[in-house]
């Protein structure tokens, strides 16, 4: 009896599964395999054919623009990573400790926003501020500085990629934050513990969870844009992104522009595990 009782919930619930599992197989699962199956096709006279060859491996794989691109796409996320984590977590720490609970709903929903609007859009209006006769260059030059060029930079794609992910991860950082246990914070400093003791080892161990995972969502989207580099960075060096885009009109290459889109995947899923594996990992002795 219980164990017809038990077939019957789990129909039940693969019932309510399902769709979800079909969404994953058409739009996700589907793709990437046929994309898997084309990084091994090749291309005659401008035209794919289906094979099994390991050339556009082989090709992509010994070419030094392509390691170039993928470690220089490594660390301009990296950084862009440390440096949204590094000003969102002032603003965070405000917001869960110092605002009330109006505050910051109301902070939330002015940081959601953005995301209302088209990042491109969002993208091109750095244009009037950063150019050499845009809104910063003129506020310097009103003190006898400048003008600096911000545009077509390293500093002026770290600027697009600020504008993807900083509302991000100053929004998971206050959640996170915010359902700490006010009680162990006050208790810190009863005991002597200075303000900054208290944030290293008391906030941040208890929001460690919270602020791996923003970290991974801002390296994953800094990781895979395309906008930030090509119009606010000049395309000076090629990103991942903007290696595909350039393999693919140069004679009609998607197999070798989905090699590249493969590895970018293949990194972006070893960082989310280990990110992952990090943000959960208990600490020694706990049971």
């Amino acid at each position: 009896m219980f164990s017809k009782l038990s077939r019957k919930l789990n129909l039940f619930a693969l019932t309510w599964r399902l769709p979800i599992i079909i969404w994953q197989f058409v739009f996700f699962v589907g793709p990437v395999l046929f994309m898997v199956a084309m990084s091994f096709f090749l291309v005659k006279n401008y035209r794919m054919t289906e094979a099994f060859e390991f050339v556009n491996w082989s090709k992509m794989m010994n070419r030094g623009y392509f390691w170039d691109s993928y470690w220089y796409t490594v660390f301009i996320a990296a950084v862009s990573t440390v440096c949204a984590m590094c000003i969102a977590f002032p603003a965070a720490f405000a917001l869960a400790f110092r605002a009330s609970d109006s505050t910051r709903r109301w902070a939330i929903f002015l940081l959601i926003i953005p995301f209302f609007t088209s990042y491109l859009v969002r993208t091109f209006s750095w244009f009037v501020i950063l150019s050499e006769s845009g809104v910063v260059n003129a506020m310097l030059g009103s003190i006898g500085l400048g003008p600096f060029t911000m545009l077509n930079t390293n500093f002026g794609t770290l600027v697009g990629y600020m504008t993807l992910t900083l509302p991000l991860v100053v929004i998971l950082q206050t959640v996170t934050m915010a359902n700490i246990d006010k009680t162990l914070v006050e208790a810190a400093r009863n005991l002597g513990c200075s303000a900054f003791r208290t944030i290293w080892q008391v906030i941040i161990p208890l929001s460690k969870t919270g602020l791996i995972i923003a970290a991974i969502f801002c390296f994953i989207l800094s990781f895979g844009d395309f906008v930030a580099p090509f119009y606010l960075g000049g395309s000076q060096e090629p990103t991942l992104p903007i290696l595909i885009l350039d393999t693919t009109k140069s004679g009609q290459q998607w197999p070798r522009a989905a090699v590249v889109a493969i590895m970018m995947m293949l990194t972006l899923f070893a960082i989310a595990f280990i990110g992952i594996a990090l943000a959960y990992r208990k600490p020694k002795g706990a049971k």
